[in-house]
């Protein structure tokens, strides 16, 4: 017997895979906070502390080619590119040794912050959502499977706006790699398929404006453009 809704079902978040008609469904969005060293520094974060984890809610998710409206309440509208890993299932307590057996692929993203209101939060010890978690935050790129890729463990990782490069690292450079992060995030919550993780950013974040134009990509995965409105 199907379930049915007082309000009208509501549309299955999902991203493109790569060469299929398929696509793979969202089920939360979790984000690794401070991953690369230059980006610590940069941020003038203590480099000692470890990263740690924020989310976004799946319905923030925006596709290659979008034009994404610059967004309320802020005046430092900055990007992040991140290496997205997709889980195909999960878990609590995943040992780090078996963690790549739950990755489904990777993709490419941007975790879209208001800056401003993000530092604001930081200062007052608030919550982060109001600078990370909002509507069209979260722009992902199609998917390719790690039965296709394997597990990148390097390469360059970058980011340009209207033609200039911005942001450029390798993944290499990740204090985390993938399976500790999966291990790490899952002893915090129980991991399942469709989770997507947003592995951090390297140094060179900076404001947009509306007009911008921004293309990103890891070598080996891909590339992901959007728009600025």
């Amino acid at each position: 017997m199907s379930a049915s809704f007082v309000i009208p079902a509501l549309t299955q978040p999902s991203i493109p895979v790569a060469g299929e008609s398929k696509s793979f469904p969202v089920r939360r969005i979790w984000c690794v906070g401070r991953n690369y060293l230059e980006h610590i520094r940069e941020m003038g974060n203590d480099e000692r502390q470890p990263p740690f984890f924020f989310a976004k809610h799946a319905d923030m998710i925006t596709g290659d080619g979008a034009t994404i409206p610059y967004p309320s309440l802020t005046k430092d509208f900055q990007h992040e590119v991140e290496l997205v890993v997709a889980l195909k299932s999960g878990g609590a307590n995943i040992d780090p040794a078996k963690a790549l057996d739950h990755v489904y692929g990777y993709g490419v993203g941007i975790d879209l912050t208001r800056r401003d209101l993000q530092m604001a939060s930081r200062k007052k010890e608030q919550p982060w959502e109001i600078g990370k978690s909002f509507d069209f935050s979260a722009p992902c790129g199609a998917l390719r499977p790690a039965a296709e890729i394997g597990h990148p463990v390097k390469g360059r990782i970058w980011l340009s706006v209207n033609g200039t490069e911005k942001q450029k690292g390798d993944l290499s450079e990740m204090i985390w790699n993938v399976a500790e992060i999966i291990g790490k995030l899952s002893l915090q919550v129980s991991l399942g398929a469709g989770d997507i993780i947003l592995t951090g950013t390297p140094a060179g974040v900076a404001a947009l404006s509306p007009g911008d134009k921004i293309e990103c990509g890891i070598d080996g995965i891909g590339t992901l453009k959007v728009a600025i409105g």
